[in-house]
């Protein structure tokens, strides 16, 4: 409405300053004279109309401006520093708030387009006080704690998720919700992949006493110990790791040692193909019969909610 009486003002100025007066009849001068007022009295009147729309549209503008400048400055914007972490801002449905990510965040595709903010080395704080995060979500005993402690010295707010139990990747995925306001979708996702590991657990609830021999490269080969998180994975299946008596939780072995404690079965982490897998045990086959079970180490290796399906995958190859 506005541009309508900006031209009506501009073509009643016009038409007034073109009228030849001094050229009409009587009749005539009457019907330009009505045309006259009629004209001015339209453009004061589509000024003030203007004036008022204006500032109705103004005031509009401005609140809906203040709004989003509200609403930006009140959005959380989140830095994850493990993938796992990646994983759950996503099943919380963050993702619209996430600014950067640790290495290795692969999962979804999207999370690989974002700036990455740490790695194998550590934290990345430069990056880190370049994006202004108003939440960083850190991997206690993941991330290096001096990396944690000067971030939260520098007034950062820290959340630390630690996973020491399968089931703690459903109350920890609960804290992280309290935090940013997700409960519900929390409450449905950690219900159901804690209905799912129950039931894992109940139909494996007697232990097999499988000796299983879990790797994830064999140049060098190495493998688990009793408190590694893959041997938690085990546990769930019914089964143990082959070296539960090694003092360290990831100990390098040798293919003798394997051969003489003879896994009930294999357990490749990898993503290479099973064929290709198998190529390293061919020439051990005369004396090692344990069939080979690969599994995704993004997964098992991960505090995420994907694990259920894996996990169901490894139970069922092992048992």
């Amino acid at each position: 409405m506005k541009s309508i009486f900006h031209k009506l003002r501009k073509h009643a100025a016009f038409i007034i300053s073109i009228l030849p007066f001094n050229k009409l009849s009587r009749g005539s001068a009457e019907k330009r004279s009505l045309t006259i007022v009629t004209l001015l009295i339209l453009v004061p009147l589509s000024t003030s109309v203007e004036a008022q729309s204006g500032g109705q549209i103004d005031e509009q503008n401005q609140h809906e401006y203040v709004q989003d400048v509200e609403a930006r400055k009140s959005a959380p914007r989140i830095i994850t520093l493990a993938p796992h972490l990646t994983e759950w801002v996503y099943s919380l449905g963050l993702e619209a708030h996430l600014i950067g990510v640790s290495d290795y965040s692969n999962y979804p595709k999207e999370a690989q387009l974002l700036p990455k903010v740490a790695d194998y080395q550590g934290a990345d704080l430069s990056q880190i006080m370049a994006l202004q995060p108003t939440l960083i979500l850190a991997w206690e005993g993941g991330n290096k704690p001096q990396d944690l402690h000067r971030l939260e010295s520098l007034g950062y707010k820290v959340f630390r998720a630690k996973i020491t139990e399968v089931e703690d990747i459903a109350s920890e995925l609960m804290r992280l919700a309290k935090v940013t306001n997700t409960e519900e979708k929390a409450n449905a996702l950690t219900s159901e992949f804690l209905h799912h590991l129950a039931a894992l657990r109940a139909e494996y609830a007697t232990p097999s006493n499988n000796k299983v021999f879990y790797y994830s490269w064999t140049s060098p080969l190495m493998t688990i110990g009793d408190n590694a998180w893959p041997n938690k994975l085990l546990n769930v299946c019914g089964a143990q790791t082959l070296f539960a008596d090694s003092p360290v939780d990831y100990p390098q072995v040798s293919v003798q040692e394997v051969l003489s404690r003879q896994p009930f079965a294999l357990v490749a982490a990898s993503n290479q193909p099973a064929s290709d897998l198998e190529q390293f045990w061919r020439a051990h086959r005369r004396f090692l019969s344990a069939p080979l079970i690969v599994v995704n180490p993004d997964i098992t290796s991960r505090f995420s909610l994907r694990l259920i399906n894996e996990l169901k995958i490894l139970c069922k190859g092992i048992n």
